[in-house]
């Protein structure tokens, strides 16, 4: 079996001068292949193995390159070669990339289209940013429900090479209204001279072009498609979006709130690749808000000050306290908002989501406390370094832990669907924002906590 030429190889043609052979051996590349290889080039060479593909295979390639080595094809490739791509390219992935570039290379490029894609390509770009319309493509088999399956098995042939999945296939009226959609599959199956209509079922399932990306990223997990319809407010096909694309818009999302959880802003560009000056504005905003908040850790602690001067030992029990509140708070922001974005619960449910964190919170403060309680008892056995009232002080660690931990559940829980309430993102109530918050309350459970069993003794 043949190989392909290694990276070396390929480099070796190109110093030699080889193009002519270089240009037969990319032929036989798959796309992916030729994407990994120009990664691997410096810029130079990237632009000599791109120019010598194939129309049909460049396409191909271009649409799957970063956007970094897009925006450099298209600084230094020919405008010939440049529309020809364009041209090409799927309508929705043309948006994507344009969508990136600066608005006066915007209207130099759409003026290089032909006029049916420049057309669907100004149609794409005036719906909102976060739409469905600038998801979908207009490249989709629509069929008449009077039709036989003859007639549409016909059709694809003569049509089916410009859509963009052949999967499904999609019933229309005259007018253009969507009226069910039909599987490929039951369309081979039937018998040739049965119509259309008698494969209906009239269960399609639709996305609107205005609606959010976040909602159809939903519609595709329920109803488990490759692909779904768009249509306007008057029902009109106006396109579809497939799965491929909801991916990527479900990478950018998980990734946005992921990044949004470690207490940041979104970066919205690769790690590597963003300016540091933009990556540390983008970080130095919500660090200054949590360093503000943990202030008020300084201010509750300088609040307490007699009793801590009269019960040195429970400073040490500070950071045992404090952290323990916060990884509750944590680990219930981060499994509330994940189950948010998976549409496990409805807000209205936020009273179950309640009493099962008081549980969690409660059984969890039990376990750590239980813990607390017998690391003093065993350090009391084995050295008695707290003296005869280490009974009441394990106790005060016991029950404020199981009071932290309860109120770190319950603050990490709430607070994602209270910002969710308020139309804010609930990401935003971050694993940090939460833990500092439980910081300073959880100051104020511990030592009151402290005065009520300690009162008398050591206070």
């Amino acid at each position: 079996m043949n190989q392909h030429p290694t990276t070396e190889h390929i480099t070796s043609l190109i110093q030699e001068g080889e193009f002519f052979k270089l240009k037969e051996v990319l032929k036989r590349f798959e796309p992916n292949e030729v994407v990994e290889l120009i990664e691997q080039e410096e810029e130079r060479e990237q632009l000599i193995v791109f120019r010598l593909l194939p129309l049909s295979l460049a396409t191909e390639v271009f649409e799957y390159l970063d956007l970094d080595i897009q925006k450099h094809f298209l600084a230094n490739l020919s405008q010939d070669k440049i529309t020809d791509i364009l041209n090409e390219m799927s309508p929705d992935d043309r948006t994507a990339l344009l969508e990136f570039l600066p608005d006066e290379l915007v209207r130099e490029l759409i003026q290089t289209l032909s006029e049916p894609e420049r057309r669907v390509t100004l149609e794409l770009l005036g719906y909102p940013e976060y739409s469905v319309g600038r998801l979908m493509t207009p490249d989709y088999i629509a069929i008449r429900e009077n039709w036989t399956v003859q007639q549409v098995l016909d059709y694809i042939r003569r049509h089916g090479g410009q859509s963009e999945t052949l999967s499904v296939l999609y019933v229309t009226d005259e007018r253009g209204v969507l009226i069910d959609d039909i599987s490929i599959r039951e369309v081979l199956l039937a018998d040739p001279q049965k119509r259309v209509s008698d494969l209906m079922d009239h269960r399609s399932v639709k996305l609107n072009t205005m609606q959010d990306q976040e909602e159809a990223i939903e519609v595709f997990r329920r109803n488990d498609r490759v692909a779904l319809p768009v249509v306007n407010s008057e029902g009109v096909l106006f396109g579809i979006v497939t799965i491929d694309d909801i991916l990527d818009i479900r990478e950018e999302e998980d990734t946005e709130d992921i990044q949004k959880l470690g207490g940041s802003e979104a970066l919205d560009e690769p790690y590597l690749t963003i300016p540091l000056q933009r990556m540390v504005q983008k970080r130095a905003g919500w660090l200054v808000i949590l360093f503000l908040g943990e202030l008020l850790t300084a201010s509750a602690m300088q609040f307490f000050e007699g009793e801590l001067q009269k019960a040195i030992i429970l400073v040490q029990f500070i950071p045992l306290i404090i952290s323990s509140g916060g990884n509750s708070g944590s680990q219930a922001t981060s499994l509330i908002i994940r189950a948010m974005s998976l549409g496990e619960f409805a807000l209205s449910e936020w009273w179950l989501v309640m009493r099962r964190e008081i549980l969690s919170g409660l059984m969890l403060g039990i376990i750590l406390g239980v813990v607390g309680f017998a690391r003093i008892a065993v350090w009391q056995l084995i050295t008695p370094i707290y003296g005869e009232h280490w009974v009441l002080i394990g106790l005060t660690v016991a029950f404020a832990l199981l009071g932290i931990v309860l109120w770190g559940s319950l603050a990490g829980s709430m607070l994602p669907l209270i910002l969710k309430r308020l139309g804010l993102d609930p990401a935003t109530s971050s694993a940090p924002f939460v833990a500092t918050l439980v910081d300073v309350t959880g100051l104020i459970i511990y030592f009151s906590v402290a005065l009520v069993f300690l009162r008398g003794t050591l206070l």
